[in-house]
């Protein structure tokens, strides 16, 4: 993905047709669908509800079947304008062999979600070569931190500048937890890649995984003990992903269990384990992840990473 040629889909603007599907796991309180509706006509947006948003097969949000179809059906009906999947759990992974990787090519389109959504925004940009967003869930709630960049992002087609940094947006503030951490410092630029540290796990030895040469990397998870984590990144590593990296941007990893009775290294340890011999600029503690307060990240879009600042920016649009 480092040098390779990406398709920006159209920006969304006031009364933009929002298809909210659920690809991966089911809805979890009977309001999501609610939640989800009226957050899209918060932002302006018209929701269009898939025909299986509501489906529940076990720890799947319907068969394979029926989230396939809302998933491609969303791709192909010229009146939908994005794709914002509800939420993630598990089951992304399933369906990535059977979709409609040509149509998607054909007519450009945001698909929005994060966690296990990471599968279907990899695969896609991939395969289809079109840039995703790792995003919030629509239905989750959207703090106004999180409202300004996920609008800055996909309705505006011009660069959206540093993310780190909000003055255009005075009244927005920055969350006080966001305290960024300097692993190695120095400037780096690439395309942006990345998402769930599991997920992208997952995808190694698929052809659903980009090449990640020359990428700035992000990363994240949830509920994950550090030994995992450990594990994950060594994996990563182990199979060539690491080697060319242009930089790392490690986002939150939230409810990581740090001890067991075998003991622990710190988290910052066990990254620098990975990260310090490749001599990349690498920070810690962005707003990306399992958190109310996050960044909005077009995946295949060229940015660049201040590891000292603690700052990102993009350096082109994500949108036409």
């Amino acid at each position: 993905m480092g040098s390779k040629t990406v398709v920006r889909p159209p920006k969304l603007s006031t009364g933009s047709r929002i298809a909210l599907i659920a690809p991966a796991g089911p809805l979890l309180e009977k309001d999501d669908l609610t939640r989800a509706e009226t957050l899209c006509r918060a932002l302006g947006y018209s929701p269009v509800l898939g025909k299986s948003a509501a489906a529940r097969h076990g720890f799947l949000a319907g068969s394979d079947e029926e989230r396939l179809t809302d998933l491609n059906t969303a791709f192909t009906d010229p009146s939908i304008d994005a794709i914002w999947c509800l939420r993630g759990g598990y089951g992304s992974i399933r369906l990535l062999e059977r979709l409609d990787y040509r149509a998607m090519a054909r007519r450009p389109k945001p698909l929005i979600g994060f966690s296990d959504i990471t599968a279907l925004l990899n695969a896609i940009t991939q395969l289809a070569g079109v840039v995703t967003f790792h995003g919030p869930v629509a239905r989750s709630s959207m703090p106004a931190f999180s409202r300004w960049h996920f609008e800055r992002v996909l309705t505006r087609n011009d660069p959206a500048g540093r993310l780190g940094r909000i003055p255009e947006a005075p009244d927005v503030l920055v969350p006080r937890e966001n305290r960024i951490v300097t692993l190695h410092g120095g400037v780096a630029e690439g395309r942006l890649a990345g998402g769930n540290l599991t997920l992208l796990q997952c995808l190694i030895g698929t052809p659903y995984l980009p090449d990640l040469a020359g990428t700035i990397l992000f990363l994240e998870d949830v509920g994950e003990d550090l030994y995992r984590v450990d594990r994950m990144l060594a994996h990563l590593r182990l199979s060539g992903a690491l080697q060319r990296l242009a930089g790392v941007i490690i986002g939150r990893f939230t409810s990581l269990e740090r001890s067991s009775r075998d003991g622990a290294l710190g988290f910052d340890e066990v990254l620098a384990n990975y990260f310090d011999p490749l001599g990349i600029p690498v920070a810690y503690g962005f707003p990306v992840g399992h958190i109310d307060s996050q960044w909005t990240l077009p995946l295949g879009v060229r940015a660049r990473l201040d590891a000292d600042a603690g700052e990102v920016e993009l350096l082109e649009p994500a949108v036409v």
